[in-house]
């Protein structure tokens, strides 16, 4: 069975009014002089990223998705508690709500992608998760990019968590996505074909110099640089711990299911780039309170029919995995509850103000972190 495990990118803000505070350095000052967890290189950690306003958990590969779970937990509980030792809370929201001035991480790297991107780095107050999926070979991960590109927006849908950007409601279930898409290499990709070819046009992108190194190479899912996997990045972070784990299953899902299709030489579904970015922004304006392009034509399609497909396309990898319960009850817990995006919404029409929404949402990944 291949192991997974998940990146998860979380704000710090004011408990009281929800305002981003640029607190990364305290928290991983913290972090530092316990250890950060560390007991090996496949142990998890707490890292910083590129806006002092957030903070990024790292799980250690895993097997069973109980076991995602419980590091999940445990890592938003450590930096949780960072957090409130620095005077801040943890908020699983995949952008700020209230506006937001944030503030870059120092450093060689960041201040490169500040002075390179501008205000487009400038402005990038983020919150993604990514999901790592083992793979055998270079080869076998080619092969599976190229098989699940069709599948990734509906990853986006289901996650979507970022309806508010900068005090506005953007009518957008997931606007992280769409800001995230102003990097000159995010997004879906071409057909690679082989492994030959994907290290080339990787290769050929950084000696462009608009590109610093592979690390830089934004696709929507790619081979990654540091360690033997496929890493899937489209997914907003989620505020309830519950569906990253829905996602990475069915991110091991649909890795297994191409690796199968591209060792007994199915081709992949040729669909353009253009498509697929249609395909993307659909994902992110509805998320599941709107009509999705159906993986299999295009075709704008009812959300509950598009989950059904996805759930029919892994069905036998989800249940040699015992994966299959799990993400049926998750996906019909999303459709009758609604994903993060949905929750917000719903919180700010209970509560009538953005602060108090962001306070209440800061309070659930506390509570939910244990």
């Amino acid at each position: 069975m291949r192991t997974v495990g998940v990146e998860e990118e979380l704000l710090l803000v004011d408990a009281r009014t929800g305002d981003p505070l640029a607190l990364s350095a305290a928290v991983m000052s913290a972090a530092s002089r316990e250890g950060n967890g560390r007991d090996g290189p496949a142990a998890g950690a707490l890292e910083s990223e590129l806006k002092c306003e957030q903070v990024e958990l790292a799980t250690r590969p895993v097997l069973r998705m109980d076991e995602l779970a419980e590091e999940i937990v445990r890592w938003r509980a450590e930096a949780a508690r960072h957090a409130a030792g620095a005077g801040g809370a943890l908020a699983a929201l995949a952008t700020s709500p209230l506006p937001v001035r944030p503030s870059t991480t120092p450093g060689e790297r960041y201040g490169w992608v500040s002075r390179q991107f501008g205000l487009t780095a400038r402005e990038l107050l983020t919150c993604g998760c990514h999901v790592h999926v083992a793979v055998a070979s270079d080869d076998e991960g080619v092969g599976v990019l190229d098989r699940i590109r069709p599948w990734l927006p509906v990853l986006t849908a289901l996650s979507a968590n970022s309806p508010f950007w900068q005090g506005q409601d953007s009518a957008y279930a997931s606007y992280r996505s769409r800001v995230w898409n102003r990097l000159p290499s995010a997004g879906p990709t071409d057909l690679f074909g082989s492994a030959e070819h994907y290290h080339r046009q990787v290769r050929d992108m950084i000696a462009t110099g608009v590109l610093r190194d592979a690390a830089m190479v934004y696709f929507d899912a790619r081979l990654s640089a540091a360690y033997p996997t496929v890493e899937i990045r489209v997914a907003d972070v989620c505020l309830e711990p519950g569906t990253p784990v829905l996602l990475a299953a069915l991110c091991r899902a649909l890795v297994e299911t191409a690796a199968r299709d591209w060792r007994a030489g199915r081709p992949p579904a040729r669909v353009g780039v253009g498509l697929l970015r249609l395909a993307a922004w659909r994902a992110a304006r509805s998320g599941l309170d709107g009509p999705l392009l159906d993986p299999r034509t295009m075709s704008p399609t009812a959300p509950e029919t598009v989950l059904d497909a996805l759930l029919d396309h892994v069905r036998d990898a989800l249940d040699d995995h015992g994966d299959l319960d799990l993400v049926r009850d998750g996906l019909t817990r999303l459709l009758t509850h609604g994903n993060g995006a949905r929750l917000q919404r719903r919180l700010l029409r209970t509560t009538g103000d953005l602060r108090a929404m962001v306070a209440e949402c800061a309070r659930l990944t506390t509570a939910c972190a244990g």
